[in-house]
């Protein structure tokens, strides 16, 4: 045999072994509460969105189990002296899913498209980064006009996912519908409301960590029906199964579980001045009438019936157990007749408001207890139901009275309070402002001491708990259900499945 034949037949051996390596990465389908929003990180505000941006989105940072801040596209970072620049050195050989490099102009580019893009959801996390400087070609600098205590923590989230720039100018604002990223993943389609399909992108820079050839993500409701698509195969994983089936499962040899506690939260959002509709119903105008409401609820009966104790309850925006949480400002225990009392003072003897809520099974269950709840204090609660994604806009157009709304949290409690609390800000739906709540929030994002962080949260608590844009309730716990083959699922409290690492046995 001659050698050029030779050559080829290796040529040839090698493709074919190539190809059926390929073809035996297995697919890994993935069952969601929810259809998730925008797939464009500065857009984008659903926590089931960020499941899928962990496999198709890389940031700066990410989170370990114990929510410590680990490298991940940038390397490592170091503070100046007055706390003001962020410097941060980034990882060489990444490329984005069209081919382009990862580096410091990229970044420069992600952060201020993050704080100046019309709609951006992220503007209020990186409101105090004033500039960037691209200091050489793998090292950036992110300047402050005050120190800014939660960075880290925005840039480990959406803040921190890079995109590739040459996609993003051209795309526009419709980046969402084709997103370009550098994750261990990269888009092939959605279909909305039926899926959202990635493959595996063979240029990711630890390629050993992506172990299917692609990943199907579904969005299913119904945690019934979710569990049912997991038992018979046609799912791997399924997140947020319903709590009353948890034990069920636990019991089954045929799969494993997960049970995180929630670094967010479970709340009412209640339109106090978003629009005009805040005016038509007493639950909004008075804030007499929002206290009696909270007073007719009972915060641990909710827990027991809506997730079956697999909750902690709470009232405000980072549990009891959280180094942050505000003593001086402790869970209210019912009182239907001080309820009753307060709306005798206000002159409403039956308040009726419409509770609008998402189709889920855990909202929609949330919703009719706590309907029967404040029944006994004289309310009159209707109930509409909508899809997740159309619920939100509806939210965020000031188009409901109060919202079911679950936020699946931060690490760092700014990230639950800032953005929905102080004035004008992207996800501050229930149209709360007041000038001395924004000074504390201002000033507890500056310093970075935690006790004295923490003295600052405690008056925030006092001021927004008098007030009630949002009644928090309790902080879930996710759980997951999932094929016993699969291996290296981490438990960390965001609640993110990262697909990195992941391999499913034979």
């Amino acid at each position: 045999m001659n050698t050029p034949t030779r050559t080829l037949l290796a040529a040839l051996l090698l493709g074919s072994v190539t190809l059926a390596g390929a073809q035996a990465l297995p697919h890994f389908r993935v069952g969601l509460a929810e259809d998730p929003d925008v797939l464009d990180p500065t857009l984008a505000s659903t926590f089931v969105g960020r499941i899928v941006f962990s496999a198709l989105c890389d940031k700066l940072i990410d989170l370990d189990e114990k929510l410590g801040m680990v490298p991940q596209l940038a390397q490592s970072w170091s503070w100046s002296a007055d706390n003001k620049a962020l410097t941060m050195k980034l990882r060489p050989g990444v490329s984005f899913h069209d081919g382009e490099p990862f580096d410091a102009a990229a970044v420069k580019f992600n952060i201020e498209r993050h704080k100046t893009m019309a709609g951006s959801n992220r503007r209020g996390e990186l409101a105090p980064v004033t500039s960037v400087d691209v200091v050489d070609p793998m090292t950036v600098r992110l300047n402050l006009n005050a120190p800014f205590a939660p960075l880290l923590a925005a840039l480990s989230d959406r803040s921190g996912m890079m995109l590739s720039p040459k996609a993003a100018q051209a795309a526009g604002d419709k980046f969402g519908l084709k997103p370009v990223c550098s994750g261990p993943f990269k888009f092939v389609e959605r279909v909305a409301q039926d899926r959202i399909v990635l493959e595996r992108f063979d240029g990711y820079w630890n390629k050993g960590a992506a172990n299917f050839s692609r990943i199907t993500y579904t969005p299913i409701t119904d945690a019934t029906v979710r569990l049912a698509n997991l038992k018979s195969g046609q799912l791997d994983f399924i997140e947020r199964v319903a709590a009353s089936d948890i034990e069920k499962i636990k019991a089954d040899k045929k799969f494993k579980t997960a049970a995180i506690t929630e670094i967010g939260y479970q709340g009412i959002t209640i339109n106090i001045g978003k629009s005009d509709r805040s005016q038509q119903n007493p639950l909004g105008k008075d804030a007499r009438v929002r206290e009696a409401f909270e007073l007719a609820l009972d915060r641990q009966g909710l827990a027991q019936v809506v997730m079956d104790n697999e909750a902690a309850v709470g009232n405000q925006w980072v549990a009891p157990s959280n180094p942050y949480y505000a003593k001086t400002s402790p869970i209210p225990k019912r009182d239907v007749e001080k309820a009753k009392a307060l709306l005798k003072a206000a002159g409403v003897t039956r308040p009726s408001f419409t509770l609008l809520t998402p189709t889920t099974s855990d909202a929609q269950r949330l919703a009719l207890v706590i309907q029967a709840m404040t029944r006994d204090a004289g309310f009159d609660v209707k109930i509409q139901s909508a899809e997740f994604a159309t619920s939100l806009a509806m939210n965020d157009k000031g188009d409901y009275d109060a919202y079911v709304l679950a936020w699946s949290g931060r690490p760092d409690p700014d990230g639950n309070l800032y953005t929905f609390n102080a004035c004008k800000q992207p996800l501050n739906t229930s149209g709360y402002c007041d000038a001395e709540t924004d000074k504390l929030l201002n000033q507890s994002r500056s310093v970075q001491n935690p006790a004295e962080r923490k003295k600052i949260f405690e008056q925030v608590a006092a001021r927004i708990g008098k007030e009630r844009p949002i009644i928090y309730l309790y902080h879930r716990n996710w759980l997951w259900a999932y094929n016993p083959k699969l291996t290296g699922v981490r438990e960390i409290p965001d609640g993110l499945l990262r697909v990195s690492g992941l391999k499913m046995a034979p």
